[in-house]
């Protein structure tokens, strides 16, 4: 199982952290191992060596059939489930590996970086889709301690999921089972040990656990 993550992909977001309003020549993808799901319910254990740790709340996608080089218009087609996760990203370290130019993988494909909660079907949420002209768009939230502090819908994306299975497909082979996090919305922040994060999409929440 692989997973891939989209960065810079909601332009305030993009703001938030660059200081200015753009969009990426190309979407930005990286890659975390299987290691670093961490399922919904089980806590996340703060990592005391990494410094800050960003929560970023994502809407995620499953991949359900084997596909290579997909044509956007038939991208609809790899993907069945939706839910909401977290990139967790060691923001002092990432920045840090940026400055030097360096990879900064670790400061985001450690071990328990990648929540995830409990997926929904497409067909439930339908007539809702991704991707598509005049699509609604699925709302997402994110509660800290009961408060919301992130929210974002995907109609936002600056690149649409369908975009991102058509792109990503050109250079890794996508299989069943396969993730894919598409992008954080702007209002970002850390945690910190005994906070409580509760994640939700359309009202339903998919994702509740606890930092430790």
């Amino acid at each position: 199982m692989k997973i891939f993550a989209i960065g810079k992909n909601y332009i305030l977001h993009n703001q938030e952290i660059d200081g200015k309003l753009y969009k990426t020549a190309e979407p930005v993808v990286f890659m975390k191992p299987e290691s670093a799901v961490l399922k919904n319910g089980k806590p996340f254990f703060l990592p005391d060596h990494l410094g800050r740790v960003d929560y970023e709340t994502e809407l995620v996608v499953r991949i359900c059939r084997l596909g290579k080089n997909v044509a956007e218009r038939f991208a609809h087609r790899y993907y069945d489930a939706v839910t909401v996760g977290i990139d967790f990203t060691a923001r002092d370290l990432q920045r840090r590996l940026k400055d030097n130019g360096h990879p900064w993988e670790i400061s985001k494909a450690f071990d328990g970086s990648a929540a995830l909660g409990e997926f929904v079907p497409l067909d439930e949420l339908a007539p809702k889709t991704f991707g598509h002209e005049g699509d609604e768009g699925f709302h997402f939230h994110l509660d800290l301690n009961g408060q919301t502090v992130q929210q974002g819908c995907s109609t936002d994306m600056l690149y649409h999921v369908d975009e991102l299975i058509a792109y990503i497909s050109r250079f890794f082979t996508l299989k069943t089972g396969d993730l894919l996090y598409t992008g954080t919305p702007v209002g970002v922040g850390p945690v910190k040990v005994d906070d409580h994060l509760e994640g939700y999409l359309e009202g339903r929440k998919l994702l509740d656990f606890w930092v430790k």
